[in-house]
């Protein structure tokens, strides 16, 4: 019985401080808590405040978006902050910033490549070298660009399909933007055979691609005779269109025919390949043909 006596003093005394830490603490957790509240008006005043100013800068949505979480997610760590070293007051402001340096230098490194992305998600909404709507190549992988995010871009390839491409890959190599401008020069081979007029010749293509409904009439179409080929004397055929895709495979198709109809009715040569073969010696040629 006196070591029931005994146990069940400990636990009244235990309780009992318990309860006048919790006491004398409680006028300081009110206050935390009164803290946070004011800072939670704080928050949602400059949050309304944030949307009419970033709606009047005309940002992109993801832009926008990510500044009001920022903002959001600054606002209550320094909140929780205050709050934390108002009830544990040796929770002083030099330990914080020891604790948050150490666990960010930890969190680096364990998510170095999602940082390293959001890094760079955040400076191509900033820098926008490209738009949604723009059709873009980087390293072999080319598409119409759907969504920018702080993570990732996503692209819609021509044939449909759609690629999420990480953003510090778009941030790190070459980009071409090929729908910056609203044209788009465009270059096609084309060889005549060595007998044909090289200015006949010229005249002939110049006058089709003009013809070309699809042809920027605005630029000059410029046909050089370009290099002697195997078969055929090779012309470079330029001409300017519109700057998208169905527009550039369109105009390819429709200049290739006003061409080859132009060569034909002006009786102009496109050869075929072909070898001449040279013997040091004649070749012995064996008559099989039985009489």
């Amino acid at each position: 019985m006196e070591k029931l006596k005994g146990a069940t003093d400990i636990v009244l005394k235990s309780v009992t401080s318990m309860g006048e830490s919790f006491l004398a603490q409680l006028p300081n957790v009110v206050l935390a808590i009164v803290v946070l509240i004011v800072f939670w008006g704080i928050n949602r005043l400059l949050g309304k405040f944030l949307d009419s100013f970033l709606d009047k800068l005309r940002l992109r949505l993801s832009l926008s978006e990510l500044l009001k979480k920022i903002t959001n997610i600054s606002i209550w760590v320094f909140a929780s902050l205050v709050a934390a070293t108002i009830i544990f007051p040796s929770f002083t402001p030099s330990k914080i910033l020891t604790i948050v340096g150490l666990s960010s230098i930890a969190i680096g490194f364990a998510f170095k490549d999602i940082f390293e992305n959001f890094l760079a998600g955040i400076l191509i909404l900033f820098r926008e070298p490209f738009e949604i709507g723009d059709f873009i190549e980087c390293e072999g992988l080319e598409g119409t660009v759907e969504d920018i995010t702080i993570r990732d871009t996503n692209i819609r390839r021509v044939d449909g399909q759609r690629i999420v491409v990480p953003n510090a890959m778009l941030f790190k190599n070459p980009i071409y933007v090929r729908t910056d401008k609203d044209i788009r020069r465009i270059t096609i081979m084309c060889g005549i055979a060595y007998g044909e007029d090289i200015g006949r010749v010229r005249d002939v293509i110049r006058k089709a691609v003009k013809d070309v409904d699809i042809v920027k009439k605005s630029q000059e179409v410029q046909i050089f005779a370009d290099s002697f080929g195997s078969s055929s004397i090779d012309f470079e055929v330029t001409w300017w269109t519109g700057s998208s895709q169905l527009e550039i495979r369109a105009s390819k198709d429709k200049v290739v025919e006003a061409v080859k109809k132009a060569l034909d009715h002006a009786g102009i040569e496109i050869p075929f390949p072909y070898r001449t073969l040279t013997f040091k010696e004649p070749i012995k040629v064996n008559d099989n043909t039985q009489s």
